[in-house]
């Protein structure tokens, strides 16, 4: 059961975020139900489908996993290692840089980081399809990206080289603070000294 809530978490989640590439649909939706209207369902079906994930992944671990494979220990340490640059990638999308200018989209870099080293560390079934879902849809993001016609949002100003040292030094904060705290003590799941 939790499993496929999570599933249905993901559907609406990332198909809510793909919404954001099919851009007449856009246009569309904008026009019939205006730009606040838009905004404010765009965000509650997002939250929604995130509160499903959330549940469904945590109900299918209650539930026992299904195992597909048994990643060696030194995959762990590897998606441990990559999750530093993912989590600087990140920050990177707010605080824009040289880093922002050379990769263009750091977020979605971020997120195939994230997804990648994830997928590298967990064997089971129900994080196959989670961070396999992510990463697929961050590839596909990325690919509609280069071919919009429109620019988009409108664009925000990038900064010199000390954006990239303070998206660095936010980073690392972020990254110490996930693999301290945040994955321990609310996934469940420590990754330091493991």
């Amino acid at each position: 059961m939790g499993l496929l809530v999570m599933i249905l978490g993901l559907a609406l989640f990332l198909g809510v975020h793909t919404l954001t590439t099919q851009r007449e649909l856009r246009s569309r939706l904008i026009a019939s139900s205006g730009e606040a209207g838009y905004k404010i369902a765009y965000a509650l079906a997002s939250v929604a489908g995130l509160a499903l994930i959330v549940w469904g992944f945590a109900h299918y671990r209650a539930a026992g996993w299904i195992d597909v494979w048994h990643p060696p220990t030194a995959l762990k340490h590897v998606a441990v290692a990559l999750m530093l640059p993912a989590v600087i990638l990140v920050v990177a999308a707010y605080v824009r840089g040289r880093i922002y200018t050379t990769l263009k989209h750091p977020m979605l870099s971020g997120v195939k980081l994230w997804a990648a080293a994830h997928l590298l560390a967990n064997g089971d079934l129900g994080s196959i399809i989670l961070f396999g879902s992510f990463l697929g849809w961050a590839v596909f993001d990325r690919i509609s990206l280069k071919r919009r016609a429109d620019p988009g949002a409108p664009p925000i100003p990038v900064g010199g080289p000390g954006n990239d040292l303070i998206a660095v030094a936010v980073g690392f904060v972020a990254y110490l603070a996930l693999a301290f705290a945040f994955h321990p003590v609310v996934i469940g799941v420590p990754v330091v000294g493991v």
